[in-house]
């Protein structure tokens, strides 16, 4: 079984803490959104970004902006989203199922 991504490893852009791009973008809220950890097998919210405002996503090769709505079809058509609902399968975690999740520890 190979290992489950995180968004910020698929892509590489580099705004995971200690990032090589989090001087010039700042830190993504992907890998800080510890209510999320283990959604879809990911890292605090790394396999559910399309849904936390303010990620970065990387679509046709330059970044966009995922939290406006009028590009939120980005999210939905990136690469990193399709490999997760293909890698889940009938387990894919959406936004409609984190509604209804409960905030708990980080275990």
């Amino acid at each position: 079984m190979h290992k489950k991504l995180n968004c910020w490893e698929y892509i590489k852009c580099g705004r995971e803490p200690g990032g090589a791009n989090v001087d010039k973008l700042g830190v993504c809220k992907a890998p800080l959104t510890t209510r999320l950890h283990k959604v879809n097998g990911g890292i605090n919210g790394g396999r559910i970004c399309w849904i936390i405002a303010g990620t970065y996503g990387a679509y046709k090769s330059k970044f966009v902006d995922c939290t406006e709505a009028h590009k939120i079809s980005s999210c939905l058509e990136c690469e990193f989203h399709q490999k997760v609902l293909e890698e889940e399968g009938f387990g894919f975690i959406n936004s409609v199922k984190i509604k209804k999740r409960k905030p708990s520890a980080r275990r």
